[in-house]
């Protein structure tokens, strides 16, 4: 008999799957393009190779995106194993890894100042090292560990759909009423900095929330509420 989940039983699939789509519907088009002046982050002219490795991350970022939505699928994992086994080598290979390293220089050369790029900087290395411990526990079938590390994994690479809701709030709170352009100015410096370092923090606290919560309902004997 099969134990797989069906797929309705988990009913945060579906908006997970709607707000990626939409975050790249929104995000990505003007980087398809080539064209500097339309993006959508300040690039700068001192810089030339800015442009074209953030393009490159974005494009690696956003396969990571869209696979990590069916890897975190326990219905899909379960049920199409082989698909998950090859789906999750383009989210390592051709997603997480390049993403993260090119994320490197391109913080460097960001608009948040050093604090926000020692943020995003942070944020990089902990994606590429929470995703390589994750391949290497399933290369070893430790397949429990592996579960772990890519939750921590996918915590960290959806921060990025994460910093624009928290660069929101943090607007809403840090704007005076009826704040004049310099002050609407500093509120955004203040606010995407701040928004660099909570978006990847309070999604990796979560992920270590659920994986906890996850290993007392293992070691809950059966039968016991």
């Amino acid at each position: 008999m099969s134990t797989a989940v069906k797929w309705w039983r988990r009913p945060w699939v579906v908006p997970l799957m709607v707000v990626t789509v939409v975050f790249l519907a929104f995000s990505l088009p003007p980087y398809l393009t080539l064209d500097a002046t339309r993006a959508r982050l300040p690039i700068r002219a001192d810089a030339p190779g800015q442009y074209p490795l953030l393009v490159l991350h974005i494009l690696f970022g956003s396969v990571a995106l869209l696979t990590s939505c069916l890897q975190v699928w326990p219905w899909f994992r379960g049920r199409y194993r082989v698909a998950h086994r090859r789906i999750g080598r383009v989210y390592v290979f051709a997603g997480v890894l390049p993403s993260a390293v090119l994320a490197i220089p391109t913080s460097v050369y960001g608009h948040s100042g050093p604090v926000g790029a020692a943020g995003n900087v942070v944020l990089a290395v902990l994606w590429q090292a929470t995703t390589t411990v994750g391949f290497r526990m399933a290369r070893e079938r430790r397949f429990a560990e592996h579960r772990r590390w890519m939750i921590r994994s996918f915590a960290l690479g959806t921060s990025i759909v994460a910093n624009r809701v928290w660069l929101v709030v943090l607007l809403i709170a840090l704007l005076p009423s009826g704040a004049s352009e310099a002050e609407f100015a500093t509120a955004t410096r203040h606010a995407t900095v701040a928004a660099v370092w909570l978006s990847w923090v309070a999604n990796l606290v979560i992920a270590e929330w659920w994986i906890a919560r996850s290993r007392r309902k293992e070691r809950q004997p059966v039968g016991v509420s």
